[in-house]
């Protein structure tokens, strides 16, 4: 059983024949079955984008205040735009009143959507194709935005195939359940603290991710992310060079009848003396089903003559009600 979250090459599995596929794929399986993340390296992904992305993010995030709510999230339903330090408490999508989490971010979704299609607009996408708000400057953001979302979509395709060839399924079975995905990228900025948390209150409270799968590219700074081994001992998540951290969300949990964990973790505040050089960027690519790809538990995880631990539900039933449970009222 792992405690510690691994790292592993994925390059083979791009060029690999089939027993080289299926070997980086248990691997990968091992890790997700054992802790629920890994650590990648060898994903293919431009190192020159990741670090354009990370300039134009940093640059969005130093603008004053006003013109940042120019993009401010319109509702708790809409994943697009804004969202101030301490309006959002993930925390509470486990049930627990805290307060609301030391970040800011920013968010878009799909960004290739073929105008007029009734699967994109019609009354059952509901707002998962919302338009994406974009900042007036800076003024490569969305273009490199657009580039990155699109990167973070390849790379899930092949993380998704490796799922597949762990759980004895066929390398393609979640192609036609992730082909118009409503997956959302979204940039979060931890300032460096100024003063001491509220009790209780961190960089992002302990919960599990909503979807199929994260992949994070994270900074190796003081206030880092940790997740809850099997052991229920909090560890801390090695951070690679040219890596990225990826973890299961709740629908995959789900798909494997609990056979795969949705692993807690959050993001935690630094010493107050090292609050100096604590600031941190995190490149989230939150990947997600296509809005109407029916979730219930696979083939063979579910023992003869036992229940599925969960209802069936569909990715964007799931999604919108994790979305609104997690956000914070204004008083």
């Amino acid at each position: 059983m792992l405690l510690e979250v691994p790292v592993i090459d994925v390059a083979p599995f791009h060029a690999g024949d089939a027993a080289t596929k299926r070997a980086i794929a248990a691997q990968v399986g091992r890790a997700v079955n054992d802790i629920g993340f890994l650590v990648i390296t060898g994903h293919g992904v431009d190192p020159n984008l990741i670090a354009r992305v990370q300039a134009a993010s940093n640059a969005f995030f130093d603008l004053p205040e006003p013109d940042k709510l120019a993009v401010l999230r319109p509702a708790p339903d809409i994943t697009r735009g804004y969202i101030p330090l301490e309006a959002e408490s993930v925390g509470r999508s486990q049930g627990l009143d805290v307060p609301g989490d030391l970040n800011e971010s920013l968010m878009i979704g799909p960004v290739d959507v073929p105008p007029g299609d009734p699967y994109f607009f019609g009354p059952a996408a509901g707002k998962h194709f919302h338009p994406n708000l974009w900042p007036a400057r800076p003024a490569d953001l969305q273009p490199l935005y657009e580039a990155y979302f699109r990167a973070m979509g390849s790379l899930a395709e092949d993380l998704m195939a490796m799922f597949a060839l762990a759980l004895d399924l066929p390398e393609t079975f979640f192609a036609d359940k992730i082909d118009r995905h409503i997956s959302r990228l979204r940039v979060r900025n931890y300032p460096a603290p100024l003063v001491p948390p509220k009790p209780g209150q961190l960089r992002a409270g302990a919960h599990c991710d909503y979807g199929s799968l994260t992949i994070l590219r994270a900074e190796d700074k003081p206030g880092g992310l940790q997740v809850l081994n099997r052991a229920e001992q909090w560890v801390d998540v090695p951070i690679a060079p040219d890596s990225y951290i990826v973890n299961i969300g709740e629908l995959m949990a789900r798909w494997t009848n609990g056979r795969w964990k949705a692993t807690l973790h959050r993001v935690v505040n630094p010493p107050m003396d090292q609050a100096a050089a604590s600031r941190r960027l995190s490149l989230v690519f939150f990947h997600n089903p296509n809005y109407d790809a029916p979730v219930a538990a696979l083939p063979g995880t579910v023992a003869e003559g036992e229940a599925p631990l969960f209802p069936p539900t569909t990715s964007g039933d799931h999604l919108r009600a994790q979305f609104v449970r997690t956000q914070v009222q204004a008083a």
